[in-house]
């Protein structure tokens, strides 16, 4: 290797390796055994990402051990639920790390999205389960819905409690300003999804990686961060194709799904920054602030935004029901000794 030109190294280093020099890769899944294949820094797992992987026959374990926490920790059918789904997700978040030497996000039920108070106690809730197994708040990210008042539930948990965040479900350049003046550790503004909807919408059905409208929304966040000195960084999500990835080298991270981070790993082509520090630094934008009410007005002009935010809040509430009703069940078998 040592007396190959740089071209021809280039040439038999993976795209996924190339990526890892400019951007910080991370796996969006629950399955511990692509994380072992691909080595990412970090991990995300969400609702569906849970429910997918407690169907699997490899981790009834763990979802027999969460049904046994929750069932002792009393309570009604409804408490020694909710308990268990905590535990499980937390479960799952401690075997993840096992795996990856940063940090793991665990969200919170999106059905909370419109309750800050309840949003930053279900947070502090599973930080506590965390640190029952020995896992210091400086590795978990608490992922929340970017609504308004999942924002200021970000801003309390850092400012107060010194709990990290991960802004989900971002679409709208409204809620990066937001979650930038609140202060959270990170926000994952959505790539894929945004394509999704120019695409049913519109009568344009393909773009290439630079014109993406889900690369531009990113590229433009992740500028407008780096121009104005904001400390909360951007880990670009929700990718439809590696090309999306690519676009976006540079980033400050990108989660990645298996299924892309294995084609990325065959792929030997070339990848180079995109995104840069100095590159924001030349951009046209101009700081804007955002109250509440410019926030409500701003994000209601985004109409892709505004209604994938709410299809996001409904999916993921509706996956969290789905594992409500097989945890349910499942509790109900070990009740009857079956």
């Amino acid at each position: 290797m040592a007396n190959l030109s740089p071209d021809k190294r280039r040439k038999m280093e993976s795209a996924l390796n190339q990526l890892k020099k400019h951007t910080v890769v991370v796996a969006d899944t629950g399955d511990f055994n692509a994380i072992d294949e691909y080595k990412p820094q970090d991990a995300t797992t969400n609702p569906s990402l849970i429910l997918a992987a407690a169907k699997m026959p490899a981790y009834q374990n763990l979802v027999d051990q969460a049904i046994k926490y929750g069932i002792a920790k009393g309570g009604t059918e409804e408490e020694q639920g909710a308990h268990t789904i905590d535990k499980l997700f937390v479960s799952f978040g401690l075997e993840i790390l096992k795996r990856v030497p940063g940090r793991v996000s665990t969200e919170v039920d999106a059905r909370l999205s419109f309750d800050k108070d309840e949003m930053v106690a279900k947070a502090l809730k599973l930080i506590a389960l965390y640190k029952e197994a020995g896992i210091s708040k400086d590795r978990v990210l608490i992922k929340l819905s970017s609504t308004w008042e999942g924002i200021q539930a970000g801003k309390e948990l850092e400012e107060k409690h010194g709990i990290h965040c991960n802004m989900t479900l971002l679409f709208s350049f409204a809620q990066a300003v937001a979650c930038a003046e609140a202060k959270v550790t990170l926000i994952s503004p959505f790539v894929g999804r945004i394509l999704d909807w120019y695409k049913e919408n519109t009568d344009r059905k393909s773009y290439e990686p630079h014109e993406d409208p889900g690369v531009l929304s990113v590229t433009k966040i992740f500028n407008y961060y780096k121009k104005f000195g904001y400390n909360t960084v951007v880990m670009g999500a929700s990718f439809r194709n590696t090309g999306q990835v690519k676009a976006l080298a540079g980033c400050d991270l990108l989660t990645i799904s298996p299924g892309l981070l294995a084609e990325l790993s065959q792929d030997h082509s070339a990848v180079t920054e995109m995104l840069s520090v100095e590159k924001a630094q030349g951009c046209n934008l101009e700081k804007v602030h955002m109250d509440e009410k410019t926030f409500r007005w701003e994000h209601n002009e985004d109409r892709m935004a505004v209604e994938k935010l709410s299809d996001g809040i409904r999916k993921f509430a509706a996956d969290a029901i789905k594992l409500e009703t097989m945890i349910k069940e499942k509790m109900l078998n070990v009740k009857n000794g079956k």
